[in-house]
């Protein structure tokens, strides 16, 4: 499980990890929490669903959101640095995308999502359309949330 690898590494390298979510609902943080010893390398997430979550409580950019909206690479990068310095964290990692069955847009279709990594040494974005139902969606997009850091903790990101 990608949870308990994620521990293994944080453990091993003593680093932080700060989660901001929006799609997921914090089930990014819920998976992350589920394993124990967590709290060595958690210190806490933020699950923040509306433009005005996102901007009060982790500094998004309203130009971002009025410019780009909240499911973009844009946003997602201003999320995962928010959740950084939120929780004076080595990592943050952030995800926001339409999980359905409404919301989807021409541009933008159901399943769209978006995931930001913000470290010391670099920032990442992904992007996925998944296809499925909502909890499908939201349970691809946390488990693409964990494969993002694990795959930057293991050095596999350029």
């Amino acid at each position: 499980m990608l949870e308990e690898t994620l521990r293994e590494i944080m453990h091993a390298r003593g680093l932080t990890l700060a989660t901001a979510e929006s799609c997921t609902g914090g089930l990014v943080s819920d998976r992350i929490t589920n394993v124990s010893g967590s709290s060595e390398y958690f210190p806490g997430g933020v699950v923040a669903y509306s433009y005005e979550a996102k901007a009060n409580l982790l500094g998004v950019s309203w130009d971002t959101l009025n410019t780009h909206g909240a499911v973009s690479e844009e946003t997602v990068l201003e999320m995962a640095r928010g959740a950084r310095k939120l929780f004076n964290a080595d990592i943050g990692i952030s995800v926001s995308g339409i999980a359905g069955p409404t919301g989807g847009l021409p541009d933008k279709p159901v399943g769209t999502t978006w995931l930001g990594l913000a470290t010391n040494s670099g920032e990442w974005a992904r992007h996925f359309v998944w296809v499925g139902d909502r909890a499908q969606n939201k349970r691809h997009s946390s488990e693409a949330a964990l494969q993002f850091v694990v795959d930057y903790l293991e050095g596999k990101l350029a």
